[in-house]
């Protein structure tokens, strides 16, 4: 059993949510009569629930010490059983492909939340915005650790002191959100243009994955490090973590996929998913160290990179793009010509008026190869 208040019962705000505002005296009462209106359920589901009743829910279970599914409750992951030490049955966001099924104990993600705290600066003061649902598990870890931290949780961009969010999605939230101190991001790789976007809001950007949870973490433009008590190796170019904060089942080294580069200090650089190699011609063009230069152009709004096939060269980088009102494509084009490597020029560019996404903010790959290719 787990007291995810850590015994706090006083007046200060909890939750401001959903147009319901409880105290943590009110959500200890929410959370003990949710226990008491369902003593007779062994599992329970967060999933369809709204994001107040949700983590009244994932409380309750923690409390009791049950598991509770927090998914997707329109593309629901199949799960042939359930682990007897799981809380939190959750799964990786879809991104590449259909959701897989995962499950965690309360302590692998609790147990990090002070290095947690540390590197992300989130005192009981802060007023810590969401902005996804509570499935894409950066928001259910953002969430849950704002209460551990006795902080309040709100999707009230206007009185938000702190922001969890993948890069594109900080971009739309910061004009409606000017009492932001700290943006936390997270989910892919920051770009140029989000930090420009941020002026001098404070940027704490950490690296993980729905496998690993927290692995490397920095305060830009600070190098991403390797948190304390987690390793990591790179072999043949991946990543693979050892770390107390896997899910249950996960090897002992868990191959996360991404390319990487360990330097000295623990410094880690990732260089995207291992899969999102395009090789033009014999050169290897990394797709998100691409995304991240074309995101720093003015007017990019979001940029996917994908490779496509190519009789000649076998494939070709193709960049698809969101832009604003203030770009053109023959302006972006020669931008980056002067920005990239002959080989990682995309040799076909498509603009959408906006690329697909997961429920997290990230771009739907899976989807967007759909759409183009």
């Amino acid at each position: 059993m787990l007291d995810p208040l850590r015994g706090r019962v006083d007046d200060r705000a909890a939750l401001d949510l959903d147009g319901r505002a409880l105290t943590y005296r009110e959500l200890a009462r929410a959370i003990e009569e949710y226990n008491r209106a369902h003593s007779g359920v062994r599992v329970y589901d967060a999933s369809a629930l709204s994001t107040a009743e949700a983590l009244i829910c994932v409380c309750a279970a923690a409390r009791r010490g049950i598991p509770v599914h927090v998914e997707n409750p329109e593309v629901r992951p199949a799960r042939e059983s359930i682990p007897a030490e799981a809380l939190l049955l959750v799964a990786t966001s879809g991104s590449t492909g259909a959701p897989r099924p995962l499950a965690r104990t309360a302590r692998s993600w609790y147990d990090s939340f002070p290095a947690f705290s540390v590197i992300s600066g989130v005192r009981a003061t802060d007023r810590v915005l969401l902005t996804g649902p509570l499935h894409a598990t950066m928001h259910l870890f953002g969430a849950l650790h704002a209460l551990w931290s006795g902080a309040c949780v709100t999707d009230d961009a206007g009185t938000a002191t702190v922001v969890h969010a993948v890069p594109a999605v900080l971009r739309e939230v910061l004009a409606r959100a000017p009492r932001l101190r700290t943006a936390i991001v997270a989910g892919i790789a920051l770009d140029a243009g989000a930090v420009a976007a941020a002026g001098e809001l404070e940027i704490v950007e950490y690296y993980g994955s729905a496998e690993v949870s927290l692995v490397a973490a920095r305060r830009v433009p600070e190098p991403l490090r390797v948190i304390d008590g987690v390793h990591v190796e790179v072999r043949d170019g991946l990543l693979y973590v050892r770390s107390p904060y896997t899910v249950l089942g996960a090897p002992d080294w868990f191959p996360v996929g991404d390319l990487a580069e360990l330097r000295a200090g623990g410094e880690l650089v990732v260089r995207g998913r291992g899969d999102g190699v395009v090789n033009v011609g014999g050169a290897t063009v990394v797709a998100e160290d691409v995304e991240r230069i074309l995101g720093g152009v003015d007017g990019v709004s979001a940029v996917a990179v994908i490779g496509a096939p190519h009789e000649v060269f076998g494939e070709i980088v193709t960049a698809v793009l969101e832009l604003d009102a203030s770009a053109t494509l023959p302006a972006v084009r020669s931008r980056a010509r002067a920005l990239l490597s002959k080989e990682a020029v995309p040799r076909r560019w498509i603009t959408l008026p906006a690329l697909p996404r997961t429920a997290s903010g990230k771009v739907a790959r899976g989807d967007l190869k759909n759409m183009v290719l």
